[in-house]
Order: structure tokens, then C-alpha cells, then sequence
């Protein structure tokens, strides 16, 4: 098989079985999800975050070098604004008045924008996977199998958090899976761009990278944490501080794994 012939199966194999592996805990009883919902809103907080700071900056600020540092922080910061104005576009489509819930209760009305937030912070971060498994096929084709099947098993744990977050946002259980698929296949997307275009394109992969952890990070913090405050009792804090030094550790034993 050619270098592009195996970029196209494991891009395409690694980014679907992800997504269908983590969705069969959509298929427990609503009873269970809906008691879940918390502990996976915990564990994704955790696992955003860790995702953002132990894997994708450190990615990039070793490919950028010294001189490059302030223009990569400028597009983490450019990131976080741009998401912030997304979601204010997304809250905005459903609300027109200034009287509306959603600019008093943003979470009342907006709950549904941290859905579509992580499915755009998930297509980057698959379009980004999909560019590095190529680079991986076209240096060694043994090299390239190691690292799909390392994507895909450090996709696992995140997207079973994503989906709880479009079951919290109001997706229905088929539209998460659908959408979370065509996300997915945004590795495939990548794939192909790199066989073709990496020589031209690679001096951005850190920006790229650097605008996907801020996606994961402006969630966590504007839109995940926010909801874990609203509870306020000693032993809700206690599990969700665990939940998410559990969801940092997970991600950050797969990352050190991976290497």
C-alpha cells in the first residue's frame, strides 16, 4: 500500500472508531446518564484543560522556538477572543432582546453554545490529528500505524466527555453521534491536506495547534466550570475536584504514553 493509501485508512478508521467507541455509553438508561451527566462535566473540565496544557502548547511552543513565543501567545489570545465572540453570535441567534434569559442567565439560554463550541474545538483538534498522523506515515509507515492507534485511544476518554456535553447541551443522543462523526472527520480532512500540502503549510501547525488548545480552554473555563459552581456543597466540590485531577491525570499518563 502507498504512504497515502494508509493516511487515508487510519485517518479515516482512527477518527470514526473514537467517536463510535465513546458513544456506547450513550446507549446506558437515562435514568444512569442523567446521574452521570456531573461526574463526565468534571472529568471533561479536567481533561480539556489537560489536553490544552500538557499536549497541544507544549506542541507548539517546541516547534515555534524563543522568537516566535509572542506571536504564538498572540494567537492563543486571538483564540480565546474569537470563541468568546462565537458564543455571543451563538447566544445572539436564539435571543434578539436585551430583555431575553439568555443576557441575564447565560447558561439558562446559552447552555446549547458549549456544544457547538466543542464540536468547533473538536474539528480543529481533529483536522490537527489528522496532519500529524500523516507526517507520521510519510517519515516511516510503522511510525504512522503506532501513532493512529495512539490518536486514537487518547480520543477515547475526551470524546466520552464531549458527549456529555451535548447531552447537557440538549443535543439528543443521535444528533451528538451524527455530529460528533462529521467532526471526526475532519482527521481524514487533515490527512489529505498534509500529504499534499505539508512541505507548504507545516510552519503553521503551532498556531494551529495554539488555536486549539485555546478552544478547549475557553471551554472549560468559561462554559464547564461555571456550571460545576452551582454546586456548592463540600462533598459536590470534593468530587469534582477529584473527577477533574482524575480527567488531568488520565489524559496526562496517555500523553506521556504516547511519547
Amino acid at each position: 500500500m502507498s504512504a497515502l493509501s494508509w493516511i487515508i485508512l487510519f485517518t479515516f478508521l482512527g477518527g470514526v472508531l473514537s467517536v463510535l467507541g465513546a458513544s456506547l455509553v450513550l446507549f446506558l438508561p437515562k435514568k444512569i446518564i442523567s446521574k452521570a451527566l456531573p461526574f463526565s462535566v468534571s472529568f471533561a473540565t479536567g481533561a480539556l484543560l489537560s489536553v490544552s496544557f500538557v499536549g497541544l502548547l507544549p506542541h507548539a511552543l517546541e516547534e515555534v522556538g524563543s522568537e516566535n513565543f509572542h506571536t504564538l501567545s498572540m494567537t492563543i489570545l486571538g483564540g480565546l477572543m474569537f470563541f468568546f465572540i462565537l458564543e455571543k453570535l451563538v447566544l445572539w441567534r436564539h435571543c434578539h432582546h436585551d430583555d431575553c434569559e439568555g443576557h441575564v442567565d447565560v447558561h439558562a439560554q446559552g447552555s446549547k453554545s458549549a456544544g457547538t463550541l466543542i464540536l468547533v474545538g473538536d474539528t480543529v483538534h481533529n483536522f490537527v490529528d489528522g496532519i500529524l498522523i500523516a507526517a507520521a506515515f510519510l517519515t516511516d509507515i510503522h511510525l504512522g500505524v503506532v501513532t493512529a492507534l495512539a490518536v486514537t485511544t487518547h480520543e477515547i476518554p475526551q470524546e466520552i466527555g464531549d458527549f456529555a456535553i451535548l447531552l447537557q447541551s440538549g443535543f439528543s443522543r443521535k444528533k451528538a453521534i451524527i455530529y460528533n462523526v462529521i467532526s471526526s472527520l475532519a482527521t481524514l480532512v487533515g490527512g489529505l491536506l498534509a500529504y499534499f500540502w505539508l512541505a507548504d503549510f507545516q510552519h503553521l501547525l503551532p498556531y494551529i495547534l495554539a488555536f486549539a488548545a485555546a478552544s478547549f480552554i475557553y471551554i472549560a473555563v468559561a462554559d464547564l466550570i461555571p456550571t460545576l459552581h452551582k454546586r456548592v456543597n463540600l462533598s459536590a466540590a470534593i468530587e469534582q475536584i477529584l473527577l477533574m485531577l482524575f480527567g488531568i491525570g488520565l489524559i496526562g499518563w496517555l500523553h506521556s504514553f504516547i511519547h
